[in-house]
């Protein structure tokens, strides 16, 4: 790596290079001094080094090779991020369009394909090695990535960064507090005898991934959590809030309808919750609020989605980019309305002074799914409990059981 290339980021979806380049922002906020925020400083006082070529074509760049951008940052604010990009067509489409915002602000962008083929991990992990073992500080967007703990093993650096990958970020805290496992709170676990014999070969490699995330005061390894949940850290490990400073700066504010819009969720596809269920939740909440746009989820299938427009008239609307930035950008409804997620405690930081009330319908236990985790609904109710600045809305707005 080179010595103006510091810092090395992981992500794997667009919120977590949302909230990557949020850090970024922030780090510079606070290098630069109180009253003096990088998002007020002109690009050309705060870029510095040599030229590079003109942003290549829309797409990815050729694998194990950087990608080109605008004018480098200087040293102190280089980041240099590795997109592992899933293989969804939707995540994919986010992620690029994410990954030139990331360029326009001065970062390098490397687009290193790691899943698709039976070489592509051991291809990625090579490409990336050098990197990983000279980076000062490493930033995770997926602590529960088993490929992220892969290269954990590989990391020498001092300071390890965790930024937020949605409500996964409350497990994440709760599981290095307690010394568990790094297992996400929807998989209810089971896979048979194969997926014991993987678990126990994987053990080795998730139990220093766990070590990685542990920091250790007088050894030069620090360990910082940049989060907009409401999550209490432990030990030695540092907080520091992600308020959207950087959306708020470079987006909006939005332009306000008079509607409600909704807000779709993959927990029907996680196995959490009842498709029906689901289906009659969102057509209740759009009949209620008057709701005529539904804003899906990146993951949500279209099966899912063309029978949720046939049963309730919802516009459905597949964002380019994460969500706050698509609300901040506008136009919104003054109403937004959402299932327990990640949503409920960033647009509220990201519509901060726009008049827009956030509400959220919490998931009654009735519409579980059969293969739901038995910590499912305790989790989702916490995500709702803790969400600041949002309306609740009351039980009977629920459709009943039956």
């Amino acid at each position: 790596m080179s010595p103006s290339v510091p810092a090395l980021a992981f992500v794997e979806s667009p919120v977590q290079l949302l909230n990557v380049l949020e850090w970024a922002h922030a780090r510079s906020a606070a290098a630069a001094g109180p009253g003096r925020l990088l998002g007020a400083i002109p690009r050309q006082a705060r870029d510095c080094g040599t030229s590079v070529p003109a942003p290549a074509p829309e797409g990815p760049a050729p694998e194990g090779t950087p990608a080109a951008g605008a004018a480098p940052r200087c040293a102190a604010d280089a980041l240099r991020i590795a997109v592992l990009p899933p293989t969804d067509p939707m995540s994919r489409g986010q992620l690029r369009r994410m990954a030139a915002l990331a360029r326009d602000e001065g970062h390098e962008v490397r687009w290193q394909e790691a899943r698709g083929g039976r070489l592509a991990p051991l291809k990625a992990l090579a490409a990336l090695v050098g990197d990983v073992r000279a980076a000062h500080t490493v930033v995770v967007g997926d602590p529960f990535s088993r490929y992220v703990q892969l290269l954990l093993t590989l990391v020498r650096a001092e300071r390890l960064v965790v930024v937020d990958d949605g409500t996964a970020t409350m497990e994440f805290v709760a599981r290095t507090a307690r010394g568990e496992r790094l297992v996400r709170w929807h998989r209810a676990g089971g896979g048979g005898l194969p997926g014991r014999v993987r678990e126990l070969a994987y053990a080795p490699v998730s139990t220093t991934a766990r070590r990685r995330f542990t920091p250790r005061e007088g050894r030069g390894r620090s360990v910082e959590l940049f989060s907009s949940m409401p999550v209490t850290v432990h030990g030695a490990m540092t907080l520091r809030v992600n308020d959207f400073a950087w959306t708020r700066a470079r987006f909006g504010p939005p332009r306000l309808t008079r509607g409600t819009d909704l807000v779709g969720t993959s927990l029907v596809e996680t196995g959490v919750v009842d498709p029906d269920r689901y289906l009659d939740a969102v057509r209740h909440l759009a009949v209620e609020h008057g709701a005529t746009r539904y804003f899906a989820h990146r993951r949500e299938s279209p099966e899912k989605l063309r029978a949720l427009s046939e049963a309730t008239g919802l516009e459905i609307v597949r964002p380019d980019l994460p969500l706050e930035l698509i609300a901040r950008r506008g136009p919104v409804g003054r109403t937004i309305v959402s299932f327990p997620s990640t949503v409920v405690h960033t647009l509220p930081y990201a519509l901060s002074g726009t008049g827009v009330t956030v509400a959220v319908c919490d998931v009654q236990p009735s519409w579980l799914a059969g293969s739901a985790s038995p910590r499912a609904r305790g989790f989702l109710a916490g995500v709702s409990d803790s969400a600041r600045d949002v309306r609740r809305l009351p039980a009977q707005t629920a459709p009943a059981a039956g």
